[in-house]
């Protein structure tokens, strides 16, 4: 065997060893422990309280839509469990228009974004354990200015994909804390 051959065997031999040992610390983030409970048992005890915006307002619909996305990833079909800790979420949203038609001076691209607070307390104490910021900025297109509903129902499905991608920010962030306790 040539030395070049060697070394390559020698390499691959060592990462093969690193890899065996570290393979006992591997442990998968939504797996059950031997006791039975895992992290989906933690996430069934966060209570999601409507989202305090003012009634038959566009937020509340967004509120409504956050909220609903949010029990979704955390709960899936499952109902919740009796509520440790409760999540308080408030947002705010904003339009802007990134590109003007130079002739007719309307929009053609506009983006929308959400920047959300969000903040875990456990109910038993009333104590804040984990507080924390998230934000979604999508782009969408204004077919024409003669279309006035297809306009409209882009900027709703920019609203209902930011809604999802804040719901499923806020999840990952509480999977995280409860798989690390801290």
């Amino acid at each position: 065997m040539s030395l070049a051959r060697i070394r390559i065997a020698a390499r691959l031999l060592a990462v093969a060893a690193l890899a065996a040992l570290t393979a006992g610390c591997f442990q998968p983030m939504y797996a059950e422990h031997a006791d039975g409970t895992g992290l989906r048992d933690k996430l069934l005890t966060v209570d999601l309280p409507p989202i305090d915006k003012p009634n038959a307002s566009q937020e509340a619909r967004l509120g409504v839509e956050i909220r609903n996305a949010l029990a979704f990833k955390l709960y899936g079909t499952a109902t919740g469990a009796p509520p440790l800790y409760k999540l308080v979420i408030q947002f705010t949203s904003s339009r802007s228009s990134l590109i003007v038609d130079p002739n007719t001076g309307l929009p053609s691209t506009e983006n929308y974004g959400i920047d959300a607070q969000f903040n875990l307390v456990e109910i038993a104490t009333n104590k804040s354990v984990m507080t924390g910021t998230t934000f979604s900025h999508v782009s969408y297109d204004i077919p024409g200015s003669y279309q006035r509903f297809a306009r409209a129902r882009a900027i709703r499905d920019a609203e209902d994909r930011a809604c999802q991608e804040i719901a499923s920010n806020i999840q990952t962030r509480l999977a995280s804390y409860f798989f690390t306790g801290s």
